[in-house]
């Protein structure tokens, strides 16, 4: 449409009559835009949307499993560690009582020895 045809248009019909149908057309435009081109590309957007949703729900199951897994798995160690453990700990307790037993002689044998070199 050139320039003239349009103020022809205006001439004839009139200003708000010539932007009505300026914005009727305006509007069927945009609407048709949006049904032919967003409307599809929004709902395939969904769909992987609720697909990675999905996804994302699986992978948070799985991590809790694993979690739930790798404590039993540490539990069960450290039980089958306790006896080992506890009598290591009684060995180095009765070594160490036996050590102390020794230094204890040692230490009174030394204190004798110190009095005999006072007197």
């Amino acid at each position: 449409m050139g320039t003239t045809t349009i103020i022809d248009m205006i001439n004839q019909y009139g200003v708000p009559t010539v932007v009505a149908v300026g914005m009727a057309y305006f509007i069927y435009y945009v609407w048709k835009f949006v049904t032919h081109n967003i409307l599809p590309s929004l709902g395939a957007a969904s769909s992987t949307l609720v697909g990675l949703i999905d996804r994302v729900r699986m992978l948070d199951n799985d991590m809790i499993r694993l979690d739930q897994k790798i404590h039993t798995i540490i539990e069960i160690q450290n039980q089958q560690l306790d006896p080992f453990e506890a009598a290591n700990k009684k060995r180095m307790e009765v070594k160490q009582a036996e050590l102390d037993s020794k230094q204890d002689k040692k230490i009174n044998s030394n204190k004798k020895e110190i009095e005999k070199l006072k007197k």
